[in-house]
């Protein structure tokens, strides 16, 4: 522990003043004179209680050690009123004082040890039995290794080399209700019992991460939420516990003594609200209780509420831990209520905080000092007891949930399997029936058959016949499909001839094409053909010669690289603005009156703006001009297919 060696010497005689009137209003005052403990070694440890301990109450916590020992200060130390003092006002600090007969022929070693470990700040002031004091400072607020004992308890190793009676002083100041439980006992005493205890200790978390490993596996393994809820209150109250215990603090954050100022306010928090979850998970409350599961979600809004002002405002606020009892009260309520509605697994539930309620009960009359209800170490871990009894209890009713639910299980797979019995039967009288009503309708059939043998053989007869005409019919479909197939393609022939002609007029070419469809159909004739892997279709990238068909219509995707090449790509349609089949138009009226329309002509035509129908005229009379000899030269098939057609225009 930090402590100092500050020496106070009562070399002056104010000093020796005030201890001279100290043991006059001693001598006179035998009613409220404080008894001396003696070292023997006949007892290994003695815990100060009654008038061996007395007290003095600093409310602006202004008093130094020398202001301690003036007679006026030094004559108001009291009594104390219970076996164990406490500060009882939180803003005030308190002064403790013993005495202590030192026996030099003690063969023991001695120290005087704290039990409260939640005390914040703990000066002590030891005599050296010449007359001078020698300071220690210890508390949770100082780092764990600052200790004389890694020991979750406060302990001072005292001199034993003189014979003199010395009066121990101690200023205690912390945020948090502390016991003043201050012991005399031997190293030996000490060790032995610190083994005892911390072996309890092992096994009390040993059992909380059982617990909570055991119920993590179950609901890793079924996935019921309950399991989870169970886990995290466990490992809560494990936190709680080694928070309460001082166990935390020497192995979770010893260089970290700020975290005891509320991490046990955390714990609680958790406690609280991971217990009533585990509540509504386990017991069913939104369907057996709703309005009951309701008024837990408030109690936890309220709860979290309480938490967020102790956590901003002011930390001290965990220490009002008789908070929880509201929490507590209505989970024990909760399932009593469930039980008595006949859901029996509520039973150890109840039981679980039966236990649970009367270790809080216990604690909290012990706080309110009440007598007659301390046993010594039993009460000292009272809570812990029942947090183990109650953590056996909720095991149980989780495992009697999961067998009220392989019950039902069981009851259900055999409704099922006499379900099943009971349609086995019922299809076996079926099938009887249905064998009996079987035969009776083959006994009619075999009836039947010889009129239907006959009926048979004059059908054969008239099915030769039919055979002969449809070989006859289609030899004559044959024939006529060839003569429709010759047909269709002197249309096709015809019509594109007049198509790419300067003879077809405005109107029949609007009926020849009429829509989007039938210009871009017309345009993946032109320049791949109309086979199926295509008459002349190479791909510009690859070169290959097998394709998909697009994503837009008409358009071709080449088999191999996946290039996809749109049908009016390559062509003087590409990049244009307006509508393919008014674009259509507009190249037939141009090349049919060899470019002499004027914008203003085409446009009262085609319906779109001059100055549109300006720009594509003079880029389709630029490519007249570029193809002129081509055009002059062409067949009298290919017409105006040549301005399409034009593989050297570059991309607008």
């Amino acid at each position: 522990m930090a402590h100092s060696s500050h020496t106070y010497t009562a070399s002056n005689f104010i000093k020796a003043v005030a201890l001279a009137y100290c043991f006059f209003m001693t001598a006179l005052c035998p009613t409220f004179a404080q008894r001396p403990i003696g070292i023997t070694d006949s007892e290994d440890q003695h815990i100060f209680t009654g008038n061996e301990i007395q007290f003095l109450e600093d409310k602006n916590g202004a008093y130094t050690f020398a202001d301690v020992l003036s007679p006026t200060l030094n004559s108001r130390f009291k009594n104390s009123a219970t076996n164990t003092p406490q500060n009882y006002n939180l803003k005030s600090t308190y002064w403790f004082r013993i005495k202590v007969r030192h026996n030099p022929e003690s063969d023991k070693n001695w120290m005087l040890e704290f039990f409260d470990q939640t005390i914040d700040d703990i000066t002590a002031f030891l005599p050296d039995g010449k007359g001078g004091y020698n300071e220690r400072r210890m508390g949770d607020q100082l780092p764990f290794q600052n200790r004389e004992y890694a020991h979750k308890n406060f302990e001072l190793n005292i001199s034993n080399d003189t014979s003199f009676e010395g009066t121990y002083y101690f200023r205690v100041k912390s945020h948090q209700t502390a016991d003043a439980i201050i012991v005399l006992r031997s190293v030996n005493r000490f060790i032995a019992y610190a083994l005892d205890e911390y072996f309890i200790f092992g096994i009390f978390y040993g059992m909380v991460l059982v617990f909570s490993f055991y119920n993590l596996m179950m609901y890793v393994a079924v996935r019921q939420v309950q399991y989870l809820y169970y886990v995290l209150y466990n490992l809560c109250v494990g936190l709680f516990e080694m928070c309460i215990d001082g166990i935390a603090y020497q192995y979770l954050w010893p260089n970290a003594p700020e975290w005891n100022q509320y991490a046990y306010g955390i714990a609680l928090y958790g406690i609280s609200i991971f217990a009533l979850q585990f509540t509504r998970t386990l017991l069913y409350t939104y369907r057996k209780a709703p309005k009951l599961d309701r008024f837990i979600i408030l109690v936890m809004l309220l709860r979290t509420v309480f938490f967020a002002i102790c956590f901003v405002v002011d930390t001290n606020w965990f220490s009002y831990k008789f908070v929880e009892l509201i929490p507590l009260a209505v989970a024990f309520y909760t399932g009593i209520y469930i039980y008595r509605q006949g859901y029996h697994p509520a039973r150890f539930f109840v039981l679980g905080y039966t236990f649970l309620s009367v270790g809080f009960i216990h604690k909290f009359l012990l706080m309110l000092h009440v007598e007659g209800l301390n046993f010594g170490v039993i009460t000292y871990y009272s809570l812990s007891i029942c947090f183990v009894i109650e953590m056996i209890f909720l095991s149980f009713a989780i495992g009697d949930k999961v067998r009220v639910l392989k019950k039902k299980k069981d009851r259900a797979q055999k409704q099922i399997i006499h379900q099943m019995r009971m349609n086995e039967k019922l299809k076996d009288s079926l099938n009887v029936r249905l064998e009996a009503e079987v035969g009776e309708r083959t006994r009619e059939a075999l009836e039947k058959s010889t009129i239907i043998e006959a009926q048979n053989q004059e059908l054969m007869q008239v099915n030769e016949l039919l055979q002969q005409q449809k070989a006859e019919i289609l030899q004559m479909n044959l024939l006529l499909e060839k003569d429709n197939e010759v047909l269709h393609t002197n249309v096709v022939k015809v019509t594109q001839a007049r198509v790419m002609s300067t003879e077809v007029d405005f109107e029949e070419f609007s009926r020849i094409y009429p829509d989007n469809d039938s210009c871009f159909g017309f345009l993946a004739g032109m320049k791949w053909g109309n086979g199926t892997s295509g008459d002349h279709y190479e791909c510009r990238k690859c070169g290959h010669d097998h394709f998909f068909h697009g994503h837009s219509p008409y358009s071709r995707r080449c088999a191999r690289c996946d290039y996809d090449e749109s049908v009016i790509a390559h062509t003087i349609f590409q990049n244009t603005r307006i509508p393919i089949n008014k674009a259509f138009y507009m190249v037939f009226l141009i090349y049919t009156t060899k470019g002499k329309i004027s914008s203003h002509k085409l446009s009262e035509i085609l319906s779109i703006r001059q100055g549109t129908c300006w720009a594509y005229a003079s880029r389709i009379k630029k490519v007249m001009h570029d193809r002129r000899k081509e055009i002059a030269a062409s067949k009298s098939g290919e017409g105006w297919s040549l301005l399409v057609l034009d593989h050297s225009l570059e991309t607008a």
